[in-house]
């Protein structure tokens, strides 16, 4: 398949459905990285992959670009089986990005976003357009960091850079193997909101490897739960993983706070009560309708209040109280 048929299998699309299919790797020391892993990924969904080390997140994240190529079953991307196609072909349609970035300290910044439209022979004109279009898309202005070499960035800016490079070739499937933990804290958190931004414009398939549910709760669309030696423990949404764990391993992992975690991917909606119930409405702290169950604790803690107003447009729409915030059902999840 050459470069022009990789380029217009994506027209008119932007994300593409994964199915694994009892997908297994086993080394030839008999080392079982990946036991037997069955799941869907749908089209424009964010799917994380967490659990403990050695549980095969990133060995399944290689698999699905065929960096490391699987003992048994079947990888599909839009139901074509990868593992019958020229895997540095499959490569440059595929968006990938590693923890510590991987930028070519030789080239400027633009040169670096522009790597896979030149390998599938765009012109100049256009890969720069491109590399300056994703550059700006990502936050850094191209006329300020185009012509800056990784060295020149922090941290930050470099993981940007990363992501830009990564959607450059507008690739229907983005794989991230824990791209935000090599930034402090502060900066992970920024990366992470951002990021999310950028999904909500985008909208590509995504699969994200990380060892911090705090992470995983709040990117992903899904969260596949890894045990030892490649098992799948669970595969639910972020509200259905916290409320209801399938397994005490599955308990263990996520945390005994849990409950904490979900309010920050419940929406304020479904626990709302009618504003009526609540008096001096004025003195009471607000919330927006588009907030999490989090974000109204947070609020109720910071003024001392058992209530808080939910507001949509600046007017009270509903209220809730500080004793329904743990109490509430898995439809008002995100």
């Amino acid at each position: 398949m050459d470069a022009t048929a990789i380029t217009d299998t994506g027209a008119g699309r932007t994300a593409a459905s994964i199915t694994l299919e009892n997908l297994g790797k086993v080394y030839p020391d008999g080392t079982v990285a990946v036991g037997d892993i069955s799941l869907e990924v749908e089209a424009g969904e964010l799917v994380v992959l967490i659990g403990p080390s050695g549980c095969g997140k990133s060995t399944i994240l290689r698999m699905l670009n065929r960096l490391i190529e699987p003992s048994k079953g079947r990888i599909l991307i839009d139901g074509e089986d990868v593992t019958q196609q020229d895997p540095v072909q499959l490569r440059r349609r595929i968006g990938y990005v590693i923890q510590n970035v991987g930028l070519f300290p030789h080239q400027s910044i633009r040169t670096n976003v522009g790597t896979v439209p030149r390998l599938l022979g765009w012109d100049k004109k256009k890969t720069r357009a491109r590399s300056e279009e994703l550059l700006e898309l990502v936050g850094l202005d191209p006329k300020r960091y185009g012509g800056r070499y990784p060295h020149e960035l922090s941290g930050g800016q470099r993981q940007r850079v990363g992501v830009a490079r990564a959607l450059a070739a507008d690739p229907l499937v983005l794989l991230m193997d824990e791209p935000f933990s090599a930034v402090d804290p502060i900066v992970r958190g920024r990366l992470q909101e951002e990021f999310l931004n950028l999904q909500a414009a985008v909208r590509k398939t995504i699969v994200l490897v990380t060892h911090d549910i705090d992470e995983a709760v709040r990117l992903g669309d899904r969260i596949a739960v890894l045990g030892e030696g490649g098992r799948l423990l669970q595969y639910a949404s972020p509200a259905d993983l916290l409320s209801d764990p399938v397994s005490e391993e599955v308990s263990d992992f996520v945390g005994n706070d849990r409950g904490v975690r979900r309010l920050a991917v419940t929406k304020v909606r479904g626990a709302m009560r009618p504003i009526g119930q609540v008096e001096e409405i004025e003195r009471l702290p607000t919330v927006d309708v588009g907030g999490t169950l989090y974000d109204a604790l947070s609020a109720m803690l910071t003024s001392d209040s058992l209530n808080v107003v939910v507001t949509e447009n600046g007017k009270p729409v509903g209220s809730i109280s500080r004793s329904a915030l743990f109490d509430v059902p898995n439809k008002t999840a995100v």
